[in-house]
């Protein structure tokens, strides 16, 4: 491992290419390896010994890989499985929620809304993070549930898919928040939607924050690539004609190899 290893991105799905395609802009001489977990779509309704158990596997193939780093583009899993796997590996790891937490906690919000998935919510992480560094915002938080496979079938503009994005989204505007977090990397994909129901300003997206995050962490520990940029590497575990399809919203994917699940480990 060295300043020239690969950096690992993963997510259930293509929801972490948000991440990955604001990471390009910033660091285009990185050697990247983008997983996308799609046979154990979605995350969200998965145990917390489920959660442990996949992200432990996509690690290891990561470790694999030699990589320098491992980006959780992933909310749930950041928010379940972190604390507990941190300290296994020694590639540097990046949780979205834990380092998004910090820089949103620092600015001057009052009432902030987190839309999520059930495995996020239930788990408070944006909540106790936020509260951390800022103990006077008020967070309020949903679970959005249906909204993750809304994406990744491309069903965003289907009339069932916008009357369930507003119901959630009428049910956070009752609480006056100033700000929504989209709290999994999928729902950047549905702004076309929520901009007409709701000003654009007023959604957070992630992946922005977390991308000037791990520039700077990557700059102070002297882990920038100083070689030109290589072609990014896309793996998934199911499904890559689908998954191509859908990525074209956030980062158009030419090829996706599909990994054999023994080569992954994952059941």
């Amino acid at each position: 491992m060295n300043n020239d290893s690969p950096i690992g991105i993963f997510d259930s799905g293509v929801g972490g290419l948000s991440v990955f395609a604001e990471l390009v802009k910033l660091l285009p001489n990185e050697n990247y390896i983008y997983f996308g977990d799609t046979i154990n779509l979605p995350y969200g309704n998965k145990t917390k010994e489920q959660l442990i158990d996949i992200t432990g596997k996509i690690f290891d193939f990561f470790e694999s890989k030699n990589v320098k780093a491992v980006i959780m583009a992933c909310n749930t899993t950041s928010a379940v499985t972190y604390d507990t796997l941190r300290t296994k590996y020694n590639f540097k790891i990046y949780p979205v929620v834990q380092s998004v937490a910090k820089c949103i906690a620092n600015e001057n919000h009052t009432n902030i809304g987190v839309f999520a998935t059930n495995a996020t919510i239930n788990s408070h992480a944006y909540k106790n993070e936020i509260s951390k560094y800022n103990p006077n915002c008020n967070i309020f938080e949903i679970a959005c549930p249906e909204w993750v496979n809304i994406v990744e079938h491309e069903l965003q503009n289907d009339e069932k898919s916008i009357q369930n994005i507003k119901m959630y989204l009428d049910e956070m505007l009752t609480y006056n928040v100033n700000s929504i977090i989209l709290g999994c990397t999928h729902y950047p994909y549905l702004l076309d939607v929520l901009q007409k129901l709701a000003p654009n300003e007023v959604y957070i997206n992630p992946a922005k924050y977390f991308a000037n995050y791990i520039v700077n962490d990557l700059k102070q520990n002297e882990l920038l690539s100083g070689k030109k940029s290589h072609e990014p590497k896309f793996y998934v575990s199911s499904k890559p004609e689908q998954f191509i399809s859908a990525s074209k919203l956030f980062y158009k994917v030419d090829n996706a190899q599909e990994i054999s699940l023994n080569e992954l480990l994952i059941k």
